[in-house]
Order: structure tokens, then C-alpha cells, then sequence
């Protein structure tokens, strides 16, 4: 494994051919999007592609069709998997500015085959030096959400440019300016796709000026097969390419950047850019049903809080004692996801700036205490965090630090080639359309992370200068026996964590197929307000059943998460969640 940060494109640095003697299959049109018809799409362009599809060299599975095919197409053109992850990236800040993009941050978890290894790049964003404990109060009380998030002070120091050159140093094989170029076409008109459309609708009243020139025609928003243009964006992308990613944190670029959020409010400086530096991470590690976990480790939730979910279930034996859609299943489902928030929320934070007891939360004992709070016929009704530091031995906080150790809005992608290698990648501006600043004449949007931070200070997730704060993001990678064969991952702020281990569940302990697992409906029961979301799929009967038992639903369900998985055993298998029209496509040898 290596790491040259002076190294921008990955020239002459490749340790190993990917996908050599591969044959590249018929391109699928980048303006294809399902509402056309996957299916006839997909057999058109002589591909497997759509909802569902196989490939035995490799596999993308993204939210945007387009953004698929470009990383399909750097897999058919010889590129390893972190190649096209980096292309998918990049492409996604155009296809998907409400989501994602180089104004905000992500996780990237990679599975390097060849070095039988694990590693994460962290590009979550952080504080900068003028944030301050109370910069989101005033007068001693939480600012409204609404005010707050579209401030300056709620965006944070973007990582997703310098975690992209960070990988492609590390672990790519092509160079990084070509992997650019297909999000630069693809700036210069795309068609807006059904979810673009809607979220630009609703998202109107907090875009500034420079982002209402972009997604407004007329002082109209842009309808649903509109071509949106984006020539400032294509321009600043073409910079990238061609002075360098350094150019978002030192160049022209950053000053435009820090000069946007300082207008709004914030206190963000060129300093702080320049000082941002994506780091390489351990994951967090755990087990279920036999599997071995890597995931996500603070400052994001999501890995614990995810395999502390699975493993308080795990002593249930759910799959063969209750049906899928029974209302007991969903009650312990529920009591599960609230101890484990409880947690969450009195442990997890920085491990730069707090202690996080990771080994205590884990512990198979801790896990079987808090079990016994779980009763099948009662609801635990206050739940309140247990003491994982008495499970806890050595200094947990260090398990994160930088080392070549082997083995919200948000959109989460994976990625598959030839050689086995594999990326499960969480990237995220936080809210739809982040703040709903775009740096004028630059065409991006900026992150509102900052406010991921507990709002009042003194907990383990108060802001602090320089900081990350708290995420739910959960990028996933499965394995058994040292191979893995799975990977899931999700959007949607703190659901992220109960989507991901709900569709885990349901794969592994129900023994549904990739496609029915992400469509297994899902719910949502955090630890406070003690009401449960849920889907729209679950039925009343169920929903009666667990009310007996003292679950209290929301008045109306709602869409939770946006999952995409990929199997891998003999080859590939990608499913892409339809809620958000993602596609999955294959690539095999001709």
C-alpha cells in the first residue's frame, strides 16, 4: 500500500494492473435515466444494469444513473475500483448538488485485495479555528434549525476535494485529471431527474443568489427533464484538473470559498483550508451472525451504533421466532435502536478531543447488560446510557488514529473490480442543498456540517475549533473468513444507522435477496421523542401489535434511507434502491 500526498494524479505510482485484458461492454447513454425504462435501457446498450444486476469484473451501484456509468466506464477502461470511486464522486457534484459534492465531506471505506486490508479516508469536515462552544445559541437557547443551518457558522471546512486526491495517491492507478473529465461534460448539461426536480422545489426559499441562478429558470424551478447547466461548476472542476485538488485550499478557489462563508456569517478563513488534510483511518470492527463488521469509527456513529443494533437483536433469534412484519419484531427493533442511541448520544464525538469507550460499547458482556433492558412484551421507557467504561480496557480513542494497519443531505455508492478490491463510500453536504450557500462564480455547494454539533455546549459532541462533528454515516463492508461479501451503506442523517442495520438484518437473518432486503420496509425509533417513523409498507396490524406493547407511532410514514448493497461470491451483484431511481450496473467479459 502506498501514500504520496505530493502525488496528484497517481502517475507511474501503480503497484499492480487492474482488470487487465478486460473487455469493455456497449456504454450506456450518461442522460439514461430510469424513468425512460431501465430494463429497455439496459438490454439496448448491451449491459446488466438497472435495479438489480450481476457482473463477474466488476460492479457500480449508485443513485444516479449517470453517475454509474461513468464509474463503470473507468472499470471497462482499466481502472481499479477506487479509480471509478473517485469518478463516481465527481460526477455525483453535478448530478447530485443536493446531496453531494466538493463543498462537504464523506467516508471512504476501501477493501484492498491484494494487501488483504481494511483502510478508511476520512474526509469528514471540520470546525474552524474562530468556531466557538456557543456560536449556536443566543441568549442562552438553541438558534431555530432553519436559522442556523444557513448561517456561515454552520459550514465546515469541506474534506470530499482532498479526501478524493488522498485516495487517488494512496490506491488509485490513473490519473486524477481524467477522472474529472467525465463530470466536466456531464457539468455542461445533464438532465434533471425526477428527485432533482422535487428538491429543488422544495429547498427554493434557502438558496442564495449564485445557486438560484443554477437551479431556477425564470425565477421558476427546474422541472423534471430540463437540462440544467452548470458552466461555473465545470469551470471550477476544470481548475482541479488542471492546477490541482490544493487549489480548493490554497488557491483561488479557497479564497472565494472562505469570502462566501465570511459574507454569510461565518468565520472560516483561507488558513483554515489550507490547514485541512484528509486522513487515513482504522475501521471500527465488530461481528454478526457469524461475520465479521468494518465500519465507520467516530467521529462517526454510525459503525458502533450499527453493530450495537445487530447485537443486541442478535440474542432474539427475530428470523426464527417472529415474521418480518410482525409488530413484535418491529417493538424490538425499536428498543434496540433507543439503547443504542442513548449511547450514542452520551459517549460518541471527536476522538481527537474525547475519550470514546469503542471497546466498552462492544463487549459482548456490556452488549448482554443492556440486552436484559429489552423485554418482547414491554417498553423500556426512559432509556438512559449504561456504563461501557466498566467493559473498557486501553486507550479506544487511539484505535482511530492514522495507520497502514492491514487486515442530513447524503448519497452512499459502492464499487467493485476484477481484482476483488471493493469501496463502500458515504458522502454528504448534510442537509439538502447543504447550507444553501454556492460560492458565486464556482458553482458548488456548501456543506451546513457544523451543525451535526450538539448545540448546547459541554457534551462529547460540542463544537469545538477544529473538530469534526458527530456523524451517522455508515459505509459497510462484510466479510467471512477474511473474504468479504458485502457491502451496504445508506443517506438520511441519523436514520442511516437503523437503515443499514435494518437491511443487514434483513438480508442475513431473514434470508432475503439483496433487492427485497432494501425494500423491506424499515422504521425509525431514536431516543428521543420516544415515537416510532415507520414505512409505509408495514402493516396496521403490526403497528396495533407493537402499540400494545407501548410503541407509539408517527401520525403518517415516510420514506427512510436510500439503500444500495452489493453481494459478492462467485462475481457481483449490485441492487440499487428505487426510491431515489439508483442503478446498479454489471460489467462481465465479453
Amino acid at each position: 500500500m502506498r501514500d504520496n500526498d505530493n502525488q496528484e494524479d497517481g502517475r507511474n505510482l501503480s503497484r499492480r494492473r487492474f482488470l487487465a485484458g478486460t473487455a469493455a461492454t456497449a456504454a450506456l447513454p450518461l442522460a439514461a435515466q430510469p424513468a425512460l425504462g431501465q430494463g429497455e435501457v439496459c438490454e439496448a446498450a448491451g449491459v446488466d444494469c438497472g435495479a438489480v444486476a450481476e457482473g463477474s469484473n466488476g460492479m457500480v451501484v449508485s443513485v444516479s444513473p449517470a453517475a454509474s456509468e461513468v464509474g463503470a466506464q473507468v472499470l471497462r477502461d482499466g481502472g481499479n475500483a477506487v479509480d471509478a470511486a473517485i469518478a463516481v464522486q465527481f460526477a455525483l457534484n453535478v448530478t447530485q448538488p443536493h446531496s453531494s459534492g466538493i463543498g462537504g465531506g464523506g467516508f471512504m471505506l476501501y477493501y484492498d485485495a491484494a494487501e488483504d486490508s481494511v483502510e478508511i479516508v476520512n474526509s469528514r469536515e471540520r470546525a474552524p479555528a474562530g468556531a466557538t462552544p456557543d456560536m449556536f445559541l443566543e441568549d442562552g437557547d438553541p438558534i431555530p434549525f432553519d436559522e442556523r443551518h444557513t448561517h456561515g457558522n454552520a459550514v465546515g471546512v469541506p474534506g470530499t476535494a482532498s479526501g478524493l486526491r488522498r485516495a487517488s495517491a494512496r490506491y488509485g492507478s490513473r490519473p486524477l485529471d481524467e477522472l474529472i473529465d467525465p463530470a466536466i461534460d456531464l457539468a455542461e448539461g445533464t438532465e434533471v431527474d425526477r428527485v432533482l426536480a422535487e428538491e429543488i422545489e422544495k429547498n427554493e426559499w434557502k438558496l442564495n443568489d449564485a445557486a438560484r441562478e443554477v437551479f431556477l429558470r425564470d425565477g421558476e424551478a427546474l422541472a423534471e427533464g430540463e437540462t440544467l447547466e452548470q458552466p461555473d461548476l465545470a469551470d471550477t472542476l476544470r481548475l482541479l484538473r488542471d492546477r490541482g485538488i490544493r487549489e480548493l485550499y490554497e488557491g483561488e478557489i479557497a479564497e472565494a470559498l472562505a469570502e462566501t462563508v465570511q459574507d454569510a456569517g461565518g468565520s472560516m478563513t483561507t488558513e483554515d483550508l489550507c490547514r485541512y488534510k484528509a486522513t487515513i483511518n482504522e475501521p471500527v470492527q465488530g461481528c454478526y451472525r457469524g461475520a465479521e463488521v468494518y465500519s465507520m469509527p467516530p467521529p462517526s456513529s454510525g459503525g458502533l451504533t450499527v453493530i450495537q443494533i445487530l447485537n443486541l437483536l442478535a440474542g432474539f433469534d427475530l428470523g426464527e421466532t417472529y415474521d418480518v412484519r410482525s409488530g413484535t419484531k418491529y417493538h424490538l427493533l425499536a428498543e434496540a435502536m433507543r439503547l443504542a442511541y442513548a449511547d450514542r448520544g452520551e459517549y460518541m464525538g471527536d476522538p481527537e478531543f474525547v475519550d470514546v469507550p469503542m471497546e466498552g460499547l462492544l463487549d459482548p458482556a456490556y452488549v448482554a447488560e443492556r440486552r436484559e433492558l429489552i423485554g418482547p412484551d414491554a417498553l423500556n421507557g426512559d432509556p438512559q446510557p449504561g456504563d461501557p467504561w466498566a467493559y473498557q480496557s486501553g486507550d479506544a480513542a487511539s484505535m482511530t488514529q492514522e495507520t497502514p494497519r492491514a487486515l442530513g443531505h447524503t448519497t452512499h455508492f459502492t464499487v467493485a473490480d476484477a481484482e476483488g478490491n471493493l469501496i463502500s463510500y458515504t458522502t454528504t453536504i448534510e442537509q439538502l442543498f447543504g447550507s444553501g450557500i454556492m460560492v458565486p462564480e464556482y458553482g458548488f455547494m456548501l456543506n451546513n456540517e457544523l451543525t451535526d454539533f450538539d448545540a448546547e455546549p459541554g457534551g462529547a459532541n460540542g463544537v469545538e475549533p477544529n473538530k469534526r462533528p458527530l456523524s451517522s454515516m455508515s459505509p459497510t463492508i462484510m466479510a467471512r473468513d477474511g473474504e468479504p461479501f458485502l457491502t451496504v451503506g445508506s443517506p438520511g442523517g441519523p436514520t442511516i444507522i437503523t437503515s443499514v442495520a435494518q437491511t443487514i438484518l434483513h438480508h442475513l437473518e431473514y434470508g432475503l435477496s439483496l433487492a427485497d432486503a432494501i425494500d423491506e420496509p424499515s422504521i425509525y425509533a431514536p431516543e428521543s421523542p420516544a415515537i416510532t417513523l415507520w414505512e409505509e409498507s408495514i402493516p396496521e396490524a403490526a403497528r396495533e401489535e407493537a402499540a400494545v406493547l407501548g410503541n407509539e407511532w408517527s401520525d403518517e410514514s415516510g420514506p427512510i434511507g436510500n439503500v444500495n448493497m452489493l453481494r459478492a461470491d462467485d462475481g457481483y451483484e449490485g441492487a440499487a434502491d428505487q426510491t431515489r431511481d439508483g442503478l446498479a450496473v454489471g460489467l462481465d467479459e465479453e
